[in-house]
């Protein structure tokens, strides 16, 4: 067989370490399959590993997951324009997750009277023939290029990589029609150590100076973040920094990462920019972070001092961002905390402020008042003692909390209900909690199936890594698409627990509502009224059931007693290797899908 452009592209991806490909494949791709075809057979065990997926968004969201594991982009195959504008929503995520994915779609043939190999051969090709299908998602990708010619494919794989590796991460887009892929090339290879991305940024030094100036002054510091958690070692540097300012508290907002170990107490938890603390910090941190607060509901008071330090500290994409920060500093959030604490603890005269009796003082009230948040998240999430009482949010996490492995990474879109759910994970360990980053409900299914697999490729093969709990509410289940998430998750073997919350629909347009429209008409009326209900609910379960072929364990709680049967059966189903999908009816049954044999079937 012939040495193409596309199988230039797969070395190329390879090479760079790109070791899985999502796909949905279609008539622009030939070449494509034809080089998947040569690489499994003459390259075993350096060629990436196919996933077929029945659905774009799914399979974007799995490339996703899996990059937000490992922090090594992955790549997705999709067909020409309506193929590219089935990753939907997904795309949206990718880019403000920050999640670093190649995508490549083809494009439909540029020549019709059989001028080169894969010239147009079928009806849709004049259909699928669009003016400019890179704009179809351009303004979301860190880069869009087009492979013309196939003697420099790999040089076009690189070039996107480099963007997509290249803070802030995020996805890119090739196309390629299908004569440029056909193209017979000799082989070539590149350095992949040459086309790296741009090394960490640093604070400048009066920066530096300046930052720790006010955390030493300041009564009440604080440090808002949302994306430092990306890498594990902004979490250890963010921690040493909060042991050296004692008092120092830190607030993590838009739960895409676990910035700050739960257990530590300087730890606010997790809220969407509403906390009390907000309004009294005297001096604010920010750090990676999107939106720290909403003014209308929270914001800081009128004298309070305000810093912002992100590798995107403009948000580029953003079309409206300001915050009122004396000073901003594009940098990695890493470097920053380590350059911050080791300046301050080198400063003679800081050191003697942070070792005074004053701090000793902080110190002491900052875990009384820990303390008393734990013994609240603690109360709320105790199950009651009458067996046939309903369930919560609070009490459900906590229970499937206690039921999981210590070391479970926790794979969150539990939209309104988000905040109770991270209360009682209360996570701990870097890269525990990965939560969407972005706005488009769904991404959590294909997400947690590309975050087990990537946990999997880190321990040494399949059903080696860590055990992945995904929960999410019962209209994002729907969006996620299951019947595509459950058929991968058993055609791959792809264990994962999945908790839907059915709260009866879309609670999140009506919070949406009540905040602008506090006594409307709306106000006045049901979620059946407002056109959000899934009353009578679906059965969320044996969808998943149903998807794969009646191989994956399912089952339905709304009470005590139920929980305590299923949730150990649940749990167990995945730790022997079969995903199971738990839906947990939330605030009693009634409206609700009642259940059948089928269901609860292990």
């Amino acid at each position: 067989m012939v040495y193409t452009a596309s199988f230039a592209f797969f070395e190329a991806i390879w090479e760079a370490g790109v070791t899985h490909c999502f796909v949905n494949l279609g008539s622009d791709h030939p070449s494509i399959i034809e080089a998947i075809v040569k690489g499994q057979n003459e390259k075993k065990g350096q060629f990436p590993r196919i996933i077929t997926c029945p659905n774009e968004m799914v399979a974007l969201s799995m490339a996703d997951g899996y990059a937000r594991r490992t922090g090594k982009p992955q790549c997705v195959i999709v067909h020409v324009d309506v193929g590219t504008q089935g990753l939907g929503a997904a795309v949206h995520n990718a880019s403000c997750g920050r999640a670093p994915v190649l995508i490549f779609a083809g494009l439909s043939p540029y020549t019709v009277d059989g001028e080169k190999r894969g010239s147009r051969t079928e009806y849709i090709h004049w259909i699928q023939d669009v003016p400019d299908q890179k704009a179809i998602i351009s303004q979301y990708c860190r880069y869009a290029g087009e492979i013309k010619t196939g003697k420099n494919v790999k040089q076009i794989v690189n070039r996107a990589l480099q963007f997509a590796t290249q803070d802030p991460q995020g996805p890119v887009y090739i196309v390629g029609a299908r004569e440029a892929m056909e193209e017979d090339l000799e082989p070539y290879h590149l350095n992949p150590a040459v086309w790296g991305p741009v090394g960490p940024s640093a604070l400048p030094v009066e920066a530096v100076e300046l930052i720790a100036e006010h955390l030493v002054k300041a009564e009440e510091p604080l440090v808002i973040t949302g994306y430092s958690g990306r890498k594990a070692s902004a979490v250890t540097e963010l921690v040493k920094l909060a042991d050296l300012v004692k008092g120092l508290r830190v607030l993590e907002t838009g739960g895409c990462d676990m910035c700050f170990p739960a257990n530590h107490r300087a730890s606010l938890g997790f809220r969407y920019g509403v906390e009390d603390h907000i309004k009294t910090a005297d001096f604010i941190l920010v750090v990676d972070c999107d939106v720290p607060w909403i003014p209308t509901q929270c914001k800081p008071k009128p004298d309070a001092k305000i810093a912002h330090v992100d590798i995107d500290i403009l948000k580029q994409q953003m079309p409206v961002f300001y915050i009122p920060a004396f000073a901003r500093y594009r940098a990695d959030s890493a470097v920053a905390f380590r350059q911050l604490h080791e300046y301050l603890h080198a400063s003679e005269s800081h050191s003697r402020t942070l070792s005074s009796e004053e701090f000793s003082v902080r110190w002491e009230k900052l875990e009384q008042s820990y303390q008393q948040r734990v013994q609240t998240i603690t109360e709320l999430g105790t199950l009651p003692s009458d067996q046939e009482a309903p369930l919560n949010s609070s009490t459900l996490t906590a229970a499937v909390r206690k039921a999981c492995p210590q070391d479970t990474i926790w794979c969150i879109e539990a939209v309104t209900q988000t905040a109770f759910v991270a209360d009682q994970i209360s996570p701990t360990l870097p890269n525990s909690w990965i939560n969407c980053g972005g706005g488009g409900l769904g991404w959590s299914g294909g997400g947690a199936l590309g975050i087990k697999l990537a946990s999997d490729a880190e321990s040494g093969g399949p059903g080696k890594g860590k055990f992945v709990c995904q929960i999410v509410g019962d209209g994002t289940y729907l969006f996620s698409v299951p019947g595509s998430v459950y058929w991968i998750s058993e055609r791959y073997k792809i264990p994962v627990l999945t908790i839907v919350l059915n709260n009866n629909g879309w609670n999140a347009p009506r919070k949406s509502l009540l905040l602008v429209h506090p006594e409307g008409e709306g106000s006045k009326v049901d979620n059946e009224q407002l056109n959000i209900s899934f009353r009578p609910t679906p059965d969320y379960a044996g969808i998943a059931k149903a998807a794969s072929g009646g191989k994956i364990w399912a089952g339905q709680v709304g009470s005590v007693r139920e929980l305590a049967e299923l949730l150990p059966k649940a749990v167990e189903s995945v730790m022997n290797g079969t995903t199971a999908v738990l839906e947990a009816q939330l605030e009693g049954k009634e409206g609700k899908y009642g259940g059948d044999k089928a269901v609860l079937v292990g």
